[in-house]
Parts: structure tokens; sequence; C-alpha cells
């Protein structure tokens, strides 16, 4: 089987944080990329920005994965089709106990970082397997690998990415599909903290204060390009980052 020579991308999440920068990095790196993400505004400025193609999907929408799924086969039908799937979107909601949980908030973490990626992933299995080497990204979180408190309902959600994306890999290598998984810590994003927090920006602040230097959007996605711009023989199964300053979840240091 050739070796690929294709580098054709979609990137989940792309409207922003993690998603933006990983949009941004691929197209450094010479990659076609489509942005995917619900907020069309912020696509497009990335668009502008970057080159990249901006497709507004919801991911837990099936219609709206299915349109993105015809409209990648007709972007990429005259460059090799596609090879690589990033999966960043995702998010957290609430740092409550187990016994103070807000279900609704354990739903939606539920719906986006696991059935979400799933989705995706269902709609361009065919075309992946059908490119003879394919690569698919899942961004988890060190919250899928070790539970905290206060975590429980992003670490359910989180664990269960991380076990979807352990039964891929063993499912797929049949396909020549290297499934890749890149687990952050303590990243710095201008949204995240403030969205778990119900948009409290004081709160979302004190996250970070002392820390020196936590991870950047950027930082991340400087790992994902590498990873899967390595040659598709080379699988790194999971990739776990951290700031220096935060050893565990539970050993964080605050000047």
């Amino acid at each position: 089987m050739a070796e690929n020579t294709s580098k054709n991308a979609i990137v989940t999440g792309a409207s922003s944080g993690i998603g933006a920068a990983t949009v941004r990095q691929l197209r450094r790196d010479g990659w076609n990329v489509i942005a995917v993400a619900r907020r069309e505004d912020r696509l497009e400025q990335l668009a502008a920005e970057t080159g990249a193609l901006a497709f507004a999907t919801d991911i837990t929408n099936d219609q709206d994965v299915s349109r993105l799924r015809n409209f990648t086969a007709d972007t990429f039908a005259q460059t090799g089709g596609l090879d690589t799937l990033i999966n960043v979107a995702g998010g957290a909601r609430g740092a409550d106990s187990v016994a103070n949980a807000e279900v609704a908030d354990w739903d939606w973490m539920y719906q986006v970082n696991v059935l979400g990626t799933l989705k995706v992933i269902k709609a361009f299995l065919p075309a992946l397997r059908g490119h003879g080497h394919g690569t698919i990204c899942n961004l988890t979180s060190t919250a899928g690998v070790e539970a905290y408190e206060g975590g429980a309902g992003y670490n359910a959600a989180k664990f269960g990415q991380h076990a979807l994306t352990g039964v891929l890999r063993l499912e797929e290598a049949v396909h020549n599909i290297r499934v890749i998984e890149v687990a952050p810590g303590m990243v710095h994003t201008e949204e995240f903290a403030v969205n778990r927090l119900g948009g409290d920006q004081e709160a979302a602040d004190k996250v970070y204060r002392g820390v020196a230097q936590p991870l950047t959007a950027d930082d991340v996605a400087s790992v994902v390009g590498y990873a899967v711009g390595l040659a598709h023989h080379i699988n790194l199964d999971q990739i776990v980052l951290r700031p220096v300053a935060q050893a565990a979840a539970h050993k964080l240091i605050r000047r």
C-alpha cells in the first residue's frame, strides 16, 4: 500500500481555543483544512485569516453532520480525499460534587464530548478506510485519565471519550487507520473555564491565578500538528501534556 501523500483534514471545535489554534497550525504546515464549529461568524474570521474552509456544524445534530460529510467529499475529491479527522469539539459545565450534580450539565457534556465525537467518527470512517492511510485524533483531557473532586461530570464524559478512542484504535488498525489521543492538562484559553463556571470571569481567573505558564492553545495545537504530521506508520497512541506546575490533577504549584 502506497504511503499517504495527501494532507486533507477536518478540525471540529474550530471557532476558538485549541480548535482554532489547530487550524492555524495545520495551515502553517501546508494542510488543506475544513474548520468546523457552530459559530459561523468565528469560522469566517478564521477562514479569512488562514485560508481554511469554514463549515458551520453542530456535531450533535445528525443532519448537520451529514451535510458536513457531503461537503467534505466534494471539497477533497480532487486532492486525494479526507485523510485526517481531528475531534477537538467538547467542553465542561459545572464543578459540582456528585451529590449536587446538575443532570442537565452532565447530559450536555456527554452529548458533546462523547456522542458528538461518535457521530462525526461514524460519518467519516468509510472515507478514512477508503483512503487507506486514515488518521483520527481525539482531543480528550487528563480529566479522562484521572478523577478529581468537583470534576465528576467532566470526568465521566472524558473517561467515556477516552474509552471510545481506545476501542476505536483496536477496531480500526485492520483498516490502517491510526488513532491518536491528545490529553491536555491545564490549558489557559479565553473561554473554557468561563464557560465551565457559568460565565463568571472572576471565578475563571482564579483557576489560573499564581500558576506559572499554564499551557496555551498554541502549545496543544503544536503537539496535535506534530502527531498527525508524522509518517503514517508511527502512531502516538496517547499523549498526555501538562504545564510543569501541574504535576497531577491534585498537585498544582501556585506562586
